[in-house]
Protein backbone atom coordinates (compact mmCIF):
# COMPACT_ATOMS: atom_id res chain seq x y z
CA UNK A 1 0.00 0.00 0.00
CA UNK A 2 1.52 3.43 -0.77
CA UNK A 3 1.75 5.89 1.81
CA UNK A 4 1.21 9.73 1.84
CA UNK A 5 2.82 11.85 4.66
CA UNK A 6 0.63 15.34 4.90
CA UNK A 7 2.15 17.74 6.63
CA UNK A 8 -0.33 20.28 7.66
CA UNK A 9 -0.82 22.14 11.07
CA UNK A 10 -5.40 22.19 10.36
CA UNK A 11 -6.93 19.57 11.90
CA UNK A 12 -9.76 20.34 10.05
CA UNK A 13 -7.85 20.09 6.45
CA UNK A 14 -6.35 17.47 7.94
CA UNK A 15 -9.37 15.35 8.51
CA UNK A 16 -10.69 16.61 5.00
CA UNK A 17 -7.36 15.81 3.03
CA UNK A 18 -6.86 12.50 4.71
CA UNK A 19 -9.86 10.92 3.78
CA UNK A 20 -9.10 12.02 0.20
CA UNK A 21 -5.81 10.41 0.35
CA UNK A 22 -7.48 7.13 2.14
CA UNK A 23 -10.30 7.01 -0.35
CA UNK A 24 -7.66 7.12 -2.69
CA UNK A 25 -6.74 3.69 -1.14
CA UNK A 26 -2.98 5.67 0.80
CA UNK A 27 -2.06 5.00 4.45
CA UNK A 28 -1.90 8.72 5.91
CA UNK A 29 1.30 9.51 8.37
CA UNK A 30 0.65 13.06 9.31
CA UNK A 31 3.21 15.60 10.43
CA UNK A 32 1.74 19.32 12.10
CA UNK A 33 4.75 20.61 11.31
CA UNK A 34 8.46 20.45 8.96
CA UNK A 35 10.25 19.68 12.37
CA UNK A 36 7.86 17.00 12.46
CA UNK A 37 7.98 15.84 9.06
CA UNK A 38 11.76 15.44 9.10
CA UNK A 39 10.98 12.87 12.16
CA UNK A 40 8.73 10.50 9.91
CA UNK A 41 11.10 10.75 6.98
CA UNK A 42 13.87 9.56 8.99
CA UNK A 43 12.29 6.67 9.62
CA UNK A 44 10.72 5.74 5.84
CA UNK A 45 9.63 7.04 2.60
CA UNK A 46 6.80 8.06 2.03
CA UNK A 47 5.03 8.09 -1.66
CA UNK A 48 3.61 10.92 -1.88
CA UNK A 49 4.42 14.13 0.28
CA UNK A 50 1.78 16.51 1.26
CA UNK A 51 2.80 19.80 2.25
CA UNK A 52 0.89 23.32 3.20
CA UNK A 53 2.74 25.97 2.78
CA UNK A 54 1.80 28.57 6.07
CA UNK A 55 3.37 25.87 9.34
CA UNK A 56 4.49 26.53 12.10
CA UNK A 57 8.03 27.09 12.42
CA UNK A 58 9.58 26.63 8.95
CA UNK A 59 7.54 27.01 6.08
CA UNK A 60 6.29 24.34 3.67
CA UNK A 61 8.02 26.20 0.71
CA UNK A 62 11.90 26.37 2.96
CA UNK A 63 11.28 21.88 3.47
CA UNK A 64 9.98 21.69 -0.32
CA UNK A 65 13.56 22.96 -1.56
CA UNK A 66 15.42 20.97 1.37
CA UNK A 67 13.75 17.78 0.05
CA UNK A 68 14.36 18.60 -3.47
CA UNK A 69 17.40 19.21 -2.92
CA UNK A 70 18.71 15.95 -0.84
CA UNK A 71 19.44 13.25 -2.83
CA UNK A 72 17.54 10.94 -0.52
CA UNK A 73 14.74 12.47 -0.99
CA UNK A 74 14.46 14.10 -3.97
CA UNK A 75 12.51 11.78 -5.81
CA UNK A 76 9.54 11.89 -3.38
CA UNK A 77 6.72 13.60 -5.54
CA UNK A 78 5.37 16.77 -3.32
CA UNK A 79 2.47 18.09 -4.01
CA UNK A 80 2.10 21.88 -1.91
CA UNK A 81 -1.47 22.35 -0.95
CA UNK A 82 -2.27 25.44 0.29
CA UNK A 83 -4.56 28.74 0.89
CA UNK A 84 -1.72 30.94 -0.75
CA UNK A 85 -3.04 30.37 -4.16
CA UNK A 86 -1.40 33.54 -6.33
CA UNK A 87 0.31 32.85 -9.16
CA UNK A 88 3.50 34.14 -8.03
CA UNK A 89 3.00 31.22 -4.73
CA UNK A 90 2.46 28.46 -7.48
CA UNK A 91 5.70 29.82 -9.00
CA UNK A 92 7.60 29.83 -6.18
CA UNK A 93 6.71 25.87 -5.61
CA UNK A 94 7.49 25.01 -9.02
CA UNK A 95 10.59 26.74 -8.54
CA UNK A 96 11.41 25.20 -5.83
CA UNK A 97 10.92 22.16 -7.28
CA UNK A 98 7.19 20.99 -5.92
CA UNK A 99 5.90 18.40 -8.33
CA UNK A 100 1.90 20.16 -8.06
CA UNK A 101 -0.31 22.76 -6.54
CA UNK A 102 -3.09 22.04 -5.16
CA UNK A 103 -5.62 24.99 -3.80
CA UNK A 104 -7.64 24.98 -0.41
CA UNK A 105 -10.13 24.86 -0.14
CA UNK A 106 -9.21 21.22 -1.86
CA UNK A 107 -11.23 20.46 -5.14
CA UNK A 108 -12.03 16.26 -4.56
CA UNK A 109 -11.56 15.88 -8.10
CA UNK A 110 -8.50 18.21 -8.95
CA UNK A 111 -7.40 16.50 -5.53
CA UNK A 112 -8.04 12.81 -7.17
CA UNK A 113 -6.79 13.73 -10.55
CA UNK A 114 -3.34 14.83 -9.11
CA UNK A 115 -2.59 12.66 -6.72
CA UNK A 116 -3.63 9.66 -8.95
CA UNK A 117 -0.52 11.04 -11.23
CA UNK A 118 1.91 11.55 -8.33
CA UNK A 119 1.71 8.45 -7.02
CA UNK A 120 0.46 5.19 -9.15
CA UNK A 121 -2.48 4.84 -6.50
Amino acid sequence: MSTALLVEDSLTEVEVITRYLKGLGLQVLWANSCEEAKEHLSKGTPDLIVLDVILPGQSGFELCRELKSDPTTDSIPVMICSTKNTETDKLWGDMLGADAYCAKPVDPQEFETIVRKLVKA
